[in-house]
């Protein structure tokens, strides 16, 4: 049975683990497998790993990382960063990772999507939408390079290309909520859920478990990720890798059971 996921976004960059704001001034907050022991033994649905720096740089993706990172992890892996082509993205998997994150590549050559779906299978491509709001009028757009140039794409009418050419999965990651801890941006989820059947992963925003709470219960079956929340605590953002506790998370799921 398909249930909610609660999932812990790391950021790596200059091979740290970081959290930034709105996709700026990167705050170093440790190592990223010292993070991943401790997710282990918190027994976290799945993770993500994001390299921030790759596709900025136009380095290759950090396979020494992907496969320290993958040979530690016990639970399901995804990692983005730099992948640009097939080989990379068929080293990355042949490195242990279950799933591989594309975001620049996925706009600026949409059939590189169709193709990594036909060599890999639809269940290992997700494709990570970073959208932030632009304009007088406040239009969402989605933004390449780590945010640092617009597309001019609206996501909305992007995720059904997406869908179409075989993506497997979509992160809606908002730019305008990164790190902020005021709660994820559910109109965009929302307009994003309404064009797509594929499942979705939120990120961007969440400060609390009330807010995974609140996404589950809007939308069920979805997957609710978080950076800041699962590396900071308390009003002043002190460090500590943490997770929900298994009565809690349980808790968190059953409030989105029986919804589609």
């Amino acid at each position: 049975m398909l249930r909610p996921r609660i999932t812990p976004c790391l950021l790596i960059h200059n091979g740290g683990l970081v959290k930034t704001r709105k996709f700026s001034d990167p705050k170093y907050v440790g190592d990223p497998i010292n993070a991943v022991k401790i997710f282990n033994e918190k027994e976290v649905d799945e993770l993500i790993v994001l390299d921030i720096d790759a596709s900025t740089l136009g380095q290759e993706p950090n396979y020494a990382l992907i496969r320290s990172l993958a040979n530690e992890c016990r639970m399901p892996l995804c990692y983005g960063g730099g992948v640009k082509n097939i080989e990379q993205l068929e080293r990355i998997i042949q490195l242990g990772v279950e799933k591989v994150a594309i975001s620049s590549a996925a706009i600026v050559d949409p059939d590189f999507i169709a193709q990594a779906a036909k060599r890999l299978g639809s269940q290992s491509v997700v494709v990570v939408l970073d959208i932030k709001k632009t304009g007088l009028l406040r239009r969402y757009e989605v933004f390449i390079q780590n945010g640092s140039a617009s597309s001019g794409l609206s996501p909305i009418d992007f995720v059904e290309k997406m869908e179409s050419l075989g993506a497997g999965e979509i992160v809606v990651n908002s730019i305008d909520r990164d790190g902020l801890m005021q709660g994820y941006d559910l109109s965009l989820i929302e307009a994003i859920r309404n064009r797509t059947s594929l499942p979705i992963t939120a990120l961007g925003g969440a400060g609390s478990l009330a807010d995974i709470q609140g996404l589950i219960e809007k939308f069920g079956i979805i997957g609710a990720a978080a950076g800041s929340l699962f590396v900071f605590k308390g009003k002043y953002r002190a460090v500590l890798i943490n997770y929900p506790s298994r009565g809690d998370k349980d808790a968190l799921v059953r409030a989105g059971m029986g919804r589609s």
